[in-house]
């Protein structure tokens, strides 16, 4: 029996889920590159990490991120040379959430939220995030600076206090969110790649939402908040809008969220 695929930690989403080519050239089929091949290239080419240190990073031994890393670029070339689209989407990942074992990713913030804000064993809380800009909710997901937070208990919002976002922006804010235990999210505008982030960490959307923060919040728990099951932000209209998410590609059935 094959040994399981561990999942690989991804420290940042992508922002942008599908590159195309020129408008009005033959549209060939997509070529794939799954988010823990997107990482490998982020943390290689972008970051100029070597590959023992992008292996510790995403908790993969060196082989396989070399085997990871090759894949990718191979993929990406073919990409280029091929004229072809581009999508970024599947493969066995574990988005980061700061968890402090030793092996988190390296001058990880997310390490701060995890600790400041972790829910205590027991406790029956549902978190509820919402963009937050002057008591108003934030209408672009990507560009938050704030968060407000609001732990539930019993139906009643018991307290809540505004997180600074640390400068993040699209692909890490849903480890931001992760990392503050939120097990919901109430937005405005938000794009593709935010939402399958989002979908990938378990966080429920309601997206699509306008007016004051704390109104909204008491409109969830009243089961009376409008909101847009489709939602889309217009400033994020490159992606694909695939909704392929860790479980989707059977990451759930080995070691994500153990």
């Amino acid at each position: 029996m094959p040994r399981p695929t561990k999942c690989r930690r991804v420290c940042h989403f992508p922002k942008v889920l599908e590159f195309l080519p020129t408008p009005g050239e033959a549209r060939k089929p997509p070529i794939v590159l799954t988010i823990d091949e997107y990482e490998t290239i982020r943390l290689i080419d972008r970051e100029g990490l070597s590959q023992q240190a992008c292996g510790e990073q995403m908790q993969v031994a060196r082989t396989t991120v070399q085997k990871i890393y090759e894949s990718a670029r191979k993929k990406l070339a073919e990409a280029l040379v091929e004229g072809a689209p581009l999508r970024v989407e599947g493969g066995e990942f574990q988005l980061c959430d700061g968890k402090t074992d030793g092996r988190a990713c390296t001058g990880c913030f997310k390490r701060q939220y995890r600790r400041q804000y972790e829910k205590r064993k027991g406790d029956s809380v549902m978190r509820i995030a919402v963009t937050y800009e002057d008591g108003q909710i934030f209408q672009h997901f990507g560009r938050t600076e704030q968060f407000k937070i609001y732990d539930v208990q019993e139906g009643k919002v018991a307290s809540s206090q505004v997180v600074d976002t640390n400068g993040s922006g699209h692909g890490a804010l849903a480890g931001v969110l992760t990392a503050l235990g939120a097990d919901a999210l109430i937005c405005g505008g938000i794009g593709g790649g935010a939402q399958a982030a989002l979908a990938a960490a378990g966080i429920r959307l309601y997206g699509g939402v306008s007016g004051g923060a704390d109104e909204a919040v008491q409109a969830l728990l009243q089961g009376e908040l409008d909101f847009d099951a489709d939602v889309h932000c217009e400033h994020h209209d490159h992606h694909h809008g695939a909704e392929h998410t860790c479980g989707d590609e059977g990451c759930g059935k080995h070691t994500c969220g153990d």
